[in-house]
């Protein structure tokens, strides 16, 4: 479950006593792992999957309760703010409505009289993260000056931060950029509050990190020369994407520019090490999403209207995997395996060690052979019933053709009535060492609880439950959950296996 799809007053889940509350009941269930989407300032489409930054935190995260709390924010403000939507993220009201309020937090603790630093020192912060909070800055603050053009289309003089640095913008935009710095200072200050919680309940937070990332973002815009570029046009001369599959006719045409693994591997792979390493420090355990990607990737000419017309292009392999782990001292990771398993794919995985994944929505309708059937999967496994790509259980197998629902009954013995809590039941049974759960299927929730759908432009990631939901699992539900962690060995210590 995703932090913006907690409960709150002001638009969206953030950073605050919901997300505490949480966590609590994570632990009094019996949970030892929080899995999360990635952190990262969202833009158009609002996917936690095309950031702006790699390193940077969501500012619409950050919890204005608790900056009020601080008499760092007026009442009248906060009232304002609560005509936003509860059941859902209206993301173009909160781009709105939010922005000006962290603006006027960082008039009140930078330029006012009463110099308030909530979460520490200001300077301390800018100095240990200025490795990537200034070029993270500079980007946001050109953006919002050129009205949210991308980068590539800013004048030859910002085309990147090298050049940006010797512009007479960067004086001109000296206030601004350092307000972007203080969000990340407000954000950062809130997730560790949230990190030193979970820790104290015994819950590890799993976090994301995308194979790609975002064409319009500070990353490529900083370092190009990692990047499949001409150089002239300041255009990827290929992007990524996936072909044809269970998910879309045409392909997903993401629009990611593609690496240069060449001059990435010339590197010794330290831009990716320096990028894992921030997200092991932000999270316990990271799930690399599409895994498979380092294997080959969909390669799609930057002119493509679909991805069909891309083609498999070899990636960097073990190679990549031994450089990583002789650079950071751990690595707890996951494999994001899903799609297209080739043979090459599954040899990748076992010689890195790191465990894949297994859907239980993709295990039925076909032979006994499916690798997602419980009955086929290995330990070394991480097992959901679906993943915030997928359905919830039920919407899920009420869509499923007869044929498959009667795979799903006679498979598991049941009526089908109450797949949701079928599906939670199988996982912590299985033999996978670990088994994540969607929390909308513990809310017994259909389709109207999906939070994503791949190949879908709009009305995504926008998903959140209420305070009355959650408090409808206290009790009984909780103490079930707990027992049934017990008669399934997976309570106590969390899984030391999991790397």
């Amino acid at each position: 479950m995703h932090p913006t799809s907690l409960p709150g007053d002001f638009g969206i889940g953030t950073l605050n006593d919901h997300c505490f509350e949480f966590i609590d009941f994570l632990a009094d269930a019996g949970f030892k792992y929080w899995q999360i989407c990635p952190l990262g300032p969202t833009g158009y489409g609002d996917s936690p999957y095309q950031s702006f930054s790699s390193y940077a935190g969501n500012p619409y995260l950050i919890s204005l309760r608790a900056l009020h709390a601080r008499d760092l924010i007026d009442d009248k403000i906060l009232d304002e703010l609560s005509s936003l939507p509860e059941s859902f993220v209206d993301y173009g009201a909160l781009y709105k409505a939010k922005w000006p309020v962290l603006d006027a937090v960082y008039e009140t603790c930078v330029h006012g009289t009463n110099k308030i630093r909530p979460y520490g020192s200001f300077a301390d912060f800018k100095k240990d993260q200025d490795h990537w909070l200034e070029a993270y800055s500079y980007f946001q603050a050109l953006k919002n000056h050129f009205n949210g053009t991308p980068w590539y289309q800013w004048p030859t003089e910002c085309l990147s931060f090298q050049k940006a640095q010797k512009s007479k913008l960067r004086k001109t935009l000296e206030r601004d950029i350092d307000a972007q710095k203080f969000f990340q200072y407000l954000f950062f200050g809130q997730w560790n509050g949230v990190r030193t919680h979970a820790k104290q309940r015994g819950i590890q937070i799993i976090g994301d990190i995308p194979i790609f990332v975002a064409l319009d973002s500070a990353d490529v815009w900083q370092d190009q020369q990692y990047f499949q570029f001409d150089k002239k046009t300041a255009q990827p001369t290929a992007v990524a994407g996936s072909p044809p599959d269970y998910f879309s006719e045409n392909g997903q045409l993401w629009g990611n520019p593609l690496y240069d693994w060449e001059a990435l591997k010339a590197n010794d792979y330290s831009w990716w090490a320096d990028r894992i390493q921030a997200n092991l420090d932000m999270y316990d355990v990271v799930r690399i999403d599409h895994f498979r990607g380092f294997d080959a990737y969909w390669e799609i000419p930057f002119t493509a209207e679909t991805a069909k017309t891309g083609k498999w292009t070899k990636g960097p392999g073990l190679d990549f995997f031994k450089a990583i782990k002789k650079k950071l001292k751990s690595t707890k990771l996951i494999a994001e395996d899903l799609g297209d398993l080739t043979d090459g794919v599954r040899e990748l995985r076992r010689n890195s060690g790191l465990p894949g994944m297994a859907i239980l929505q993709f295990a039925f309708g076909g032979g006994s052979d499916n690798y997602y059937l419980p009955h086929n999967i290995q330990s070394n496994t991480v097992l959901y019933p679906g993943t915030h790509d997928n359905d919830t259980g039920l919407g899920w197998y009420r869509s499923m053709d007869p044929t498959t629902q009667d795979h799903v009954r006679r498979y598991f013995e049941i009526s089908g009535e109450n797949i949701g809590w079928d599906m939670i039941r199988a996982s912590y049974k299985s033999v996978a060492n670990l088994a994540i759960i969607p929390f909308q299927d513990i809310l017994s929730l259909g389709s109207e609880g999906r939070f994503n759908t791949p190949g879908k432009a709009e009305g995504n990631w926008q998903w959140r439950y209420s305070p009355e939901q959650l408090n409808s699992l206290k009790g009984g539900t909780t103490q079930y959950l707990k027992k049934l962690a017990q008669l399934c060995y997976r309570e106590g210590q969390p899984v030391a296996n999991v790397i």
